[in-house]
């Protein structure tokens, strides 16, 4: 059975991917910071490990086939991913494992280029596409030099999946039960989403397919660009009840961005929300041949069960 050490296990991400690999019927290793897992990672082995400590990270994935590398750092302080990065190198290193990474758009910076292929040059504009991008040199420069082969995939911003920490629940979807739709940004910008069950299955097809693969692998995960009209549209459809539709007060985070960590990283990515973008289809179907999709008014639907989310008006007449 082939084994998979999921690192971040615990996080939005993280707890995805393990679940559609134990799905999948792989040996699924959960590593956190404590070893402790979420209920729906039953399937899964707990192990406690300090991804800035390269011996303890090393001895959480030894044996292992296959390292997914869900790290996250709070938003705010992205100082110890280069650091986390460079240990999950030697870990993968060291046990001749696969290393697998979700990508971001972030590494493209401002402007960013409508649509974005494998192949678009990365100029980020912020100190999170920065780090982004400082990070995928380090992988190339470690299959380049034949220790350690890495697959990226690169996605938009998430939705659906258990947890909560992402755009959609955190502002989206955060007045739904008031029948109101947040919208983040421009209502009839295009923006690329992905749909974190359909993302969890495509790292689980490029596993099963990882014989195909070359040393560096840089894959677009082309899922839901769509306007947030159109997301307005598939919750309503879910939900079975018009929605309002409010905007997000920007003005109020760039004033307090100077006194607010959190307020100020938001910030400095607020370019996204208001530049078109979207994921050019690529390789990704020439290795895995069917790349998971799931409609939008179903992903939606999804997401919002996810977050057991229930309408003012049906939990009063319930």
């Amino acid at each position: 059975m082939t084994k998979i050490a999921v690192l971040g296990a615990r996080g939005r991400i993280g707890r995805a991917v393990a679940k559609a690999f134990i799905d999948a019927g792989y040996e699924v290793r959960g590593v956190t910071r404590d070893g402790k897992l979420p209920e729906e990672l039953a399937g899964a082995i707990g192990v406690a490990a300090d991804a800035l400590d390269r011996n303890s990270l090393i001895a959480a994935t030894e044996g292992v086939d296959i390292v997914f590398n869900g790290l996250s750092p709070v938003y705010s302080d992205w100082s110890t991913c280069l650091p986390m990065a460079e240990n999950v190198m030697g870990a993968c290193a060291e046990n001749g494992a696969l290393h697998l990474f979700p990508g971001t758009v972030y590494n493209f910076g401002s402007p960013i280029p409508a649509i974005i292929t494998e192949d678009t040059p990365q100029n980020p504009t912020t100190e999170k596409g920065r780090i982004r991008v400082a990070m995928e040199e380090l992988f190339r420069r470690e299959a380049e030099a034949d220790r350690v082969h890495t697959a990226i995939l690169r996605a938009g911003d998430f939705f659906g999946g258990k947890g909560t920490g992402a755009w959609f629940d955190l502002v989206v979807a955060s007045k739904f039960g008031k029948g109101v739709y947040t919208a983040p940004g421009k209502v009839d910008l295009v923006h690329e989403w992905a749909y974190l069950p359909d993302l969890a299955a495509a790292f689980v097809a490029l596993a099963d397919n990882r014989d195909k693969l070359g040393a560096f692998e840089c894959f677009n995960f082309a899922d839901h660009a769509v306007t947030d009209l159109a997301m307005k549209a598939a919750a309503q459809s879910a939900l079975g009840e018009c929605l309002e539709l409010a905007s997000m007060p920007w003005w109020v985070l760039r004033l307090g961005s100077p006194f607010n960590p959190m307020w100020k990283a938001i910030v400095s990515m607020s370019y996204l929300r208001f530049e078109p973008h979207r994921l050019a289809p690529g390789r990704l179907a020439d290795i895995v041949g069917h790349v998971p999709h799931t409609s939008l008014e179903k992903a939606v639907a999804g997401a919002i069960a996810d977050l057991g989310i229930v309408p003012e008006k049906r939990r009063l007449a319930a």
